[in-house]
């Protein structure tokens, strides 16, 4: 049987990268999940309730967006070649996307 030797870092090099962007795409969506389902919500709430609901989101807002641009670049430095492949062949929902963050 073969066994891995994993003191060698072609071995646990790539697995830590991966599970470090897999954590922040998970905290992205997790603390994401919230600011929009509070923009959900607000249809339905009173002037009231959408000022507090607005107000409980108002300090985490754009740090949770910070979450999606760590596992991108997480992604650029320890896969290149997927980095580019997947941005090459995505532009166009990735511009949308952002396009949508920034707005």
């Amino acid at each position: 049987m073969n066994s891995m030797d994993l003191t060698q870092a072609s071995i646990w090099l790539p697995l830590f990268f991966f599970v470090a962007m897999g954590i922040a795409m998970l905290s992205y969506v997790v603390l994401d999940g919230y600011d929009l389902g509070i923009g959900m919500l607000l249809n339905r709430a009173s002037d009231q309730d959408k000022d507090m609901m607005i107000a409980s989101i108002g300090p985490f807002w754009d740090a949770n967006e910070t979450w999606i641009v760590l596992g991108v670049g997480l992604l650029l430095v320890a896969f290149p070649l997927a980095h580019g492949l997947i941005l090459t062949e995505l532009y166009l929902p990735v511009a949308v996307m952002l396009l949508g963050l920034i707005l």
